[in-house]
């Protein structure tokens, strides 16, 4: 150690070694069991240090370490999709055997290549799925040892169900629903427009389909032939005298009689049926007993379905058969121009629909095909008017 020099009365002393008999005094006059229990302190926390780091390297070395497996396999391969491209992103998962315990999952790399090590042998299975394709599922066995590279995994697009939903507005409903009563027909060729065969399915017609469905009636040829006919029967039998004989008087009677074909049809099938939301159709019941059934037949001519579907008193026929028997008094001869015959006469048209209504249902239904087919009646009506 260099010491520091000084002069005193012409000598020099050296200041280090004039202060190692002081500190050697120091140490000496210490405890002895102070300068132990430095010691221990000392080398404790040397120990403690040293023990501290050999756990940690422990524990390091235990979670980085796998058990290795006897005889361990290997298994790789590859994912793509059915254009042959690689599938980055798919999702594999390893089952061997079935133990759901072994299920091991990687994910497709860039390359689309995957890989399991430290296998043991035996079965495995595969189960590939990416979103957007089917999930594919590969099955094989691992030997011992054995470096196994499974065939490339192909996947196929998802097919896309588009499901497509088309409904018709009531309206539309409402008019092909009239497009099948206009095929209706008795024989093949006598229109049977005014009847429901499928009961509470049937839609309420809107005021243009009452409309349509008298217009087409009232134009039909066999209701025109009809009337004519009709025309003939009132000239033999001198009925409406006052329009004479001949062909001027039969002429007279067919415009009389088409002329209360149209009023009838019009009024009391379209008119007021829009006016009062009435249904002018007869819906076939089909079901019951003959005698519930002839007087729900009957009832027809008096009763009727409203568009809300419930039953109610049927002021379109009843109103509409006085308002056309009124009408015709503008044409008919003066001689049968009487309030008798008015009421006789409205009267009578009231009774024919409820005649109508028993062929309806006892007497058509056999007869009348839609489309050239024989029609199938449908549910029964519920809440009849009988």
């Amino acid at each position: 150690m260099p010491g520091t020099y000084f002069r005193n009365k012409g000598r020099v002393f050296s200041l280090s070694w004039w202060l190692l008999p002081l500190g050697a005094l120091v140490l000496l006059s210490a405890s002895p069991e102070a300068v132990l229990a430095q010691s221990k302190s000392t080398s404790g926390t040397q120990t403690k240090k040293s023990s501290s780091s050999k756990t940690a390297t422990s524990k390091t070395a235990d979670t980085t370490t796998s058990k290795p497996v006897p005889n361990a396999a290997s298994l790789s391969g590859t994912v793509v999709d059915q254009g042959g491209d690689v599938a980055v992103g798919a999702k594999i998962q390893l089952m061997r055997g079935e133990d759901d315990s072994t299920k091991q999952e990687v994910v497709s790399g860039n390359n689309g290549e995957f890989s399991f090590t430290n296998l043991p042998p035996g079965p495995f299975r595969l189960t590939v799925t990416a979103p957007g394709f089917d999930t594919k599922i590969v099955s094989g066995e691992l030997h011992p040892g054995e470096a196994y590279i499974a065939p490339p995994v192909a996947l196929n697009i998802s097919a896309v169900t588009t499901e497509v939903s088309v409904s018709m507005t009531p309206v539309e409903v409402a008019q092909e629903e009239v497009h099948e009563l206009l095929q209706q027909k008795v024989l093949g060729f006598i229109p049977n427009y005014y009847v429901a065969y499928n009961g509470d399915a049937s839609s309420a017609l809107y005021p243009k389909q009452k409309f349509y469905l008298a217009w087409k009636s009232v134009t039909n040829p066999v209701t025109i032939a009809g009337t004519a006919f009709l025309a003939g029967i009132y000239q033999a039998s001198d009925t409406w005298s006052g329009y004479g004989q001949g062909a001027e008087g039969y002429g007279k009677r067919l415009g009389a009689t088409y002329g209360d074909v149209v009023t009838a049809t019009f009024i009391g099938s379209a008119v007021l049926p829009s006016l009062l939301k009435q249904d002018p159709r007869y819906f076939y019941r089909g079901t019951g007993g003959t005698g519930s059934r002839l007087m729900y037949a009957m009832g027809n001519a008096v009763m009727c379905k409203g568009d809300n579907k419930k039953w109610q008193v049927n002021y379109s026929n009843v109103v509409g058969s006085f308002a056309a028997s009124a009408i015709g008094y503008a044409y008919y001869p003066a001689s049968d121009r009487t309030v008798g015959n008015l009421v006789q006469t409205s009267i009578i048209r009231i009774a024919e629909s409820g005649l109508a209504g028993v062929f309806q249902e006892f007497v058509l239904p056999r007869f009348t095909t839609r489309g050239g087919k024989k029609v199938a009646p449908g549910s029964a009506v519920k809440g009849g008017n009988n």
